[in-house]
Protein backbone atom coordinates (compact mmCIF):
# COMPACT_ATOMS: atom_id res chain seq x y z
CA UNK A 1 0.00 0.00 0.00
CA UNK A 2 1.40 3.39 -1.04
CA UNK A 3 1.35 5.71 1.95
CA UNK A 4 2.53 8.81 0.12
CA UNK A 5 3.25 10.31 -3.30
CA UNK A 6 6.85 9.10 -3.08
CA UNK A 7 5.75 5.53 -2.38
CA UNK A 8 3.43 5.12 -5.37
CA UNK A 9 4.64 2.09 -7.33
CA UNK A 10 5.87 2.53 -10.88
CA UNK A 11 3.90 2.06 -12.99
CA UNK A 12 0.89 2.85 -10.80
CA UNK A 13 -2.62 1.66 -11.57
CA UNK A 14 -5.00 4.53 -10.82
CA UNK A 15 -8.73 3.76 -10.78
CA UNK A 16 -10.35 6.42 -12.97
CA UNK A 17 -13.43 7.76 -11.15
CA UNK A 18 -13.07 4.62 -9.07
CA UNK A 19 -13.42 1.14 -10.50
CA UNK A 20 -15.84 2.62 -13.02
CA UNK A 21 -15.87 -0.38 -15.35
CA UNK A 22 -17.76 -2.21 -12.61
CA UNK A 23 -19.65 0.38 -10.54
CA UNK A 24 -21.16 3.81 -11.33
CA UNK A 25 -18.38 6.37 -11.75
CA UNK A 26 -17.48 8.78 -8.94
CA UNK A 27 -19.55 6.94 -6.34
CA UNK A 28 -18.53 5.41 -3.05
CA UNK A 29 -19.38 2.03 -4.59
CA UNK A 30 -16.75 2.58 -7.30
CA UNK A 31 -14.12 3.91 -4.90
CA UNK A 32 -14.61 1.18 -2.32
CA UNK A 33 -14.39 -1.46 -5.06
CA UNK A 34 -11.10 0.07 -6.26
CA UNK A 35 -9.77 -0.43 -2.74
CA UNK A 36 -10.87 -4.08 -2.76
CA UNK A 37 -9.36 -4.56 -6.23
CA UNK A 38 -6.01 -3.31 -4.89
CA UNK A 39 -5.60 -0.32 -7.19
CA UNK A 40 -2.67 1.89 -6.21
CA UNK A 41 -4.74 5.08 -6.19
CA UNK A 42 -8.08 6.47 -7.27
CA UNK A 43 -8.91 9.53 -9.36
CA UNK A 44 -12.02 11.66 -8.82
CA UNK A 45 -13.58 14.92 -9.98
CA UNK A 46 -14.42 17.81 -7.65
CA UNK A 47 -16.99 20.57 -8.14
CA UNK A 48 -18.80 23.17 -6.05
CA UNK A 49 -22.52 23.13 -5.32
CA UNK A 50 -24.73 26.21 -5.19
CA UNK A 51 -24.13 26.43 -1.44
CA UNK A 52 -20.36 25.99 -1.65
CA UNK A 53 -20.00 22.31 -0.77
CA UNK A 54 -17.43 20.19 -2.62
CA UNK A 55 -19.01 17.18 -4.34
CA UNK A 56 -17.59 14.43 -6.54
CA UNK A 57 -18.99 14.72 -10.07
CA UNK A 58 -17.32 14.93 -13.48
CA UNK A 59 -19.85 16.64 -15.74
CA UNK A 60 -21.21 20.14 -15.29
CA UNK A 61 -24.65 18.53 -15.43
CA UNK A 62 -25.88 15.59 -13.39
CA UNK A 63 -28.07 14.32 -16.27
CA UNK A 64 -25.70 11.71 -17.73
CA UNK A 65 -24.71 9.89 -14.56
CA UNK A 66 -27.67 10.25 -12.18
CA UNK A 67 -31.45 10.18 -12.08
CA UNK A 68 -31.48 13.97 -11.60
CA UNK A 69 -31.34 16.94 -13.94
CA UNK A 70 -29.57 20.28 -14.10
CA UNK A 71 -26.19 21.79 -13.36
CA UNK A 72 -24.21 20.86 -10.27
CA UNK A 73 -23.56 24.53 -9.47
CA UNK A 74 -27.29 25.30 -9.55
CA UNK A 75 -28.21 22.68 -6.91
CA UNK A 76 -27.60 22.81 -3.18
CA UNK A 77 -25.95 19.86 -1.48
CA UNK A 78 -29.27 18.91 0.12
CA UNK A 79 -30.86 18.71 -3.34
CA UNK A 80 -27.98 16.76 -4.87
CA UNK A 81 -27.89 14.24 -2.04
CA UNK A 82 -31.26 12.89 -3.16
CA UNK A 83 -29.95 11.77 -6.59
CA UNK A 84 -28.14 8.52 -7.31
CA UNK A 85 -26.27 6.71 -10.08
CA UNK A 86 -27.19 3.29 -11.38
CA UNK A 87 -29.25 2.07 -8.45
CA UNK A 88 -30.83 3.61 -5.38
CA UNK A 89 -28.37 2.71 -2.65
CA UNK A 90 -26.38 4.76 -0.13
CA UNK A 91 -23.09 4.04 -1.89
CA UNK A 92 -24.31 5.22 -5.32
CA UNK A 93 -25.57 8.65 -4.31
CA UNK A 94 -23.57 11.74 -5.28
CA UNK A 95 -20.88 11.89 -2.58
CA UNK A 96 -19.22 14.78 -0.84
CA UNK A 97 -15.47 14.94 -1.37
CA UNK A 98 -15.05 14.64 2.39
CA UNK A 99 -16.92 11.30 2.38
CA UNK A 100 -14.67 9.86 -0.31
CA UNK A 101 -11.44 11.07 1.30
CA UNK A 102 -12.45 9.62 4.65
CA UNK A 103 -13.34 6.28 3.06
CA UNK A 104 -10.36 5.91 0.70
CA UNK A 105 -7.29 7.67 2.11
CA UNK A 106 -6.69 5.10 4.87
CA UNK A 107 -5.95 2.66 2.02
CA UNK A 108 -5.05 4.47 -1.21
CA UNK A 109 -3.71 7.71 -2.61
CA UNK A 110 -6.32 10.00 -4.18
CA UNK A 111 -5.89 12.23 -7.23
CA UNK A 112 -8.38 15.11 -7.04
CA UNK A 113 -9.15 16.73 -10.38
CA UNK A 114 -10.38 20.30 -10.01
CA UNK A 115 -13.12 20.42 -12.65
CA UNK A 116 -14.28 24.01 -12.37
CA UNK A 117 -13.95 24.42 -16.13
CA UNK A 118 -17.26 26.27 -16.52
CA UNK A 119 -16.41 28.59 -13.62
CA UNK A 120 -12.59 28.73 -13.77
CA UNK A 121 -12.19 31.54 -11.24
CA UNK A 122 -14.42 30.19 -8.47
CA UNK A 123 -13.00 29.24 -5.09
CA UNK A 124 -12.96 25.46 -5.62
CA UNK A 125 -9.14 25.28 -5.18
CA UNK A 126 -9.30 27.03 -1.82
CA UNK A 127 -12.26 24.94 -0.68
CA UNK A 128 -10.49 21.70 -1.56
CA UNK A 129 -7.29 22.86 0.13
CA UNK A 130 -9.18 23.76 3.31
CA UNK A 131 -10.93 20.38 3.31
CA UNK A 132 -7.71 18.42 2.79
CA UNK A 133 -6.09 20.36 5.61
CA UNK A 134 -9.07 19.87 7.94
CA UNK A 135 -9.12 16.10 7.34
CA UNK A 136 -5.36 15.80 7.77
CA UNK A 137 -4.86 13.88 4.52
CA UNK A 138 -2.30 16.10 2.78
CA UNK A 139 0.17 13.23 2.37
CA UNK A 140 -2.51 11.05 0.77
CA UNK A 141 -3.56 13.25 -2.16
CA UNK A 142 -2.36 15.05 -5.22
CA UNK A 143 -4.34 17.55 -7.28
CA UNK A 144 -4.65 18.03 -11.04
CA UNK A 145 -6.60 20.07 -13.57
CA UNK A 146 -6.81 21.24 -17.17
CA UNK A 147 -7.43 24.68 -15.63
CA UNK A 148 -4.05 26.37 -15.00
CA UNK A 149 -5.69 28.99 -12.79
CA UNK A 150 -7.05 26.28 -10.51
CA UNK A 151 -3.64 24.60 -10.24
CA UNK A 152 -1.93 27.91 -9.51
CA UNK A 153 -4.42 28.86 -6.81
CA UNK A 154 -4.36 25.43 -5.17
CA UNK A 155 -0.56 25.40 -5.15
CA UNK A 156 -0.56 28.83 -3.52
CA UNK A 157 -2.87 27.54 -0.79
CA UNK A 158 -1.05 24.20 -0.21
CA UNK A 159 2.39 24.21 -1.86
CA UNK A 160 3.34 20.99 -0.10
CA UNK A 161 0.85 18.93 -2.13
CA UNK A 162 1.94 17.73 -5.59
CA UNK A 163 0.01 19.07 -8.56
CA UNK A 164 -0.42 17.62 -12.04
CA UNK A 165 -1.06 19.46 -15.30
CA UNK A 166 -3.65 17.72 -17.47
CA UNK A 167 -3.00 17.98 -21.20
CA UNK A 168 -5.94 17.66 -23.59
CA UNK A 169 -4.20 19.09 -26.65
CA UNK A 170 -0.92 18.16 -28.25
CA UNK A 171 1.91 19.05 -25.81
CA UNK A 172 3.44 21.55 -28.24
CA UNK A 173 0.26 23.63 -28.06
CA UNK A 174 0.16 24.24 -24.32
CA UNK A 175 3.19 22.82 -22.55
CA UNK A 176 5.46 25.76 -23.44
CA UNK A 177 3.44 27.61 -20.75
CA UNK A 178 4.62 25.10 -18.12
CA UNK A 179 6.91 27.61 -16.43
CA UNK A 180 3.90 29.62 -15.33
CA UNK A 181 2.07 26.65 -13.79
CA UNK A 182 3.44 24.91 -10.68
CA UNK A 183 3.31 21.15 -11.25
CA UNK A 184 5.24 18.01 -10.41
CA UNK A 185 3.43 15.74 -12.86
CA UNK A 186 2.13 15.69 -16.42
CA UNK A 187 -1.22 13.98 -17.07
CA UNK A 188 -1.41 13.60 -20.89
CA UNK A 189 -3.90 11.76 -23.06
CA UNK A 190 -2.47 8.41 -24.13
CA UNK A 191 -2.77 9.23 -27.84
CA UNK A 192 0.22 11.58 -27.86
CA UNK A 193 2.47 9.83 -25.32
CA UNK A 194 5.70 8.56 -26.86
CA UNK A 195 8.89 7.19 -25.35
CA UNK A 196 10.72 10.38 -26.39
CA UNK A 197 8.20 12.59 -24.60
CA UNK A 198 8.26 10.42 -21.49
CA UNK A 199 12.06 10.67 -21.40
CA UNK A 200 11.89 14.44 -21.89
CA UNK A 201 9.35 14.92 -19.10
CA UNK A 202 11.35 12.68 -16.79
CA UNK A 203 14.51 14.70 -17.49
CA UNK A 204 12.53 17.77 -16.43
CA UNK A 205 11.77 16.05 -13.13
CA UNK A 206 8.08 15.38 -13.83
CA UNK A 207 6.11 12.22 -13.29
CA UNK A 208 3.93 11.05 -16.17
CA UNK A 209 0.44 9.69 -15.45
CA UNK A 210 -1.54 8.91 -18.60
CA UNK A 211 -5.33 8.98 -19.09
CA UNK A 212 -7.68 7.08 -19.75
CA UNK A 213 -6.30 3.68 -20.76
CA UNK A 214 -8.61 0.68 -21.06
CA UNK A 215 -7.17 -1.38 -23.94
CA UNK A 216 -4.59 -4.07 -23.03
CA UNK A 217 -2.28 -3.31 -25.97
CA UNK A 218 -2.17 0.39 -25.08
CA UNK A 219 -1.46 -0.51 -21.46
CA UNK A 220 1.45 -2.71 -22.56
CA UNK A 221 2.89 0.00 -24.78
CA UNK A 222 2.74 2.63 -22.05
CA UNK A 223 4.16 0.37 -19.34
CA UNK A 224 7.05 -0.57 -21.63
CA UNK A 225 8.00 3.04 -22.42
CA UNK A 226 8.25 3.87 -18.73
CA UNK A 227 5.23 5.95 -17.74
CA UNK A 228 4.78 6.44 -14.01
CA UNK A 229 1.18 5.27 -14.10
CA UNK A 230 -2.07 5.07 -15.99
CA UNK A 231 -5.62 6.08 -15.22
CA UNK A 232 -7.98 3.23 -16.08
CA UNK A 233 -11.61 2.26 -15.58
CA UNK A 234 -10.51 -1.35 -15.09
CA UNK A 235 -7.88 -1.76 -12.34
CA UNK A 236 -8.03 -5.56 -12.48
CA UNK A 237 -7.14 -5.64 -16.17
CA UNK A 238 -4.38 -3.06 -15.74
CA UNK A 239 -2.78 -5.01 -12.90
CA UNK A 240 -2.89 -8.19 -14.97
CA UNK A 241 -1.19 -6.47 -17.92
CA UNK A 242 1.37 -4.85 -15.62
CA UNK A 243 2.29 -8.26 -14.19
CA UNK A 244 2.63 -9.69 -17.69
CA UNK A 245 4.91 -6.86 -18.83
CA UNK A 246 7.12 -7.18 -15.76
CA UNK A 247 7.41 -10.94 -16.34
CA UNK A 248 8.27 -10.62 -20.04
CA UNK A 249 11.80 -9.60 -21.05
CA UNK A 250 12.01 -6.97 -23.77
Amino acid sequence: MALSWKELPKPAVIAHRGASAYEPENTLAAFNLAVRQHADAVELDAKLTADGRVVVMHDNSIDRTTNGHGLVREHTWEELSKFYSGRSAPDTHIPLLAEVLEAVTPYLMVNIELTNYATPFDNLPQRVAALVRKLGVAERVWVSSFNPVAIYRFAAAMPEIPTGLLLKSHPRLIYPLRGLIPHRAIHPHFSFVTSRRVEKWHRAGKRVFVYTVNEPEEMRRLFRIGVDGIFTDDPILAQKVRSEVKATPR
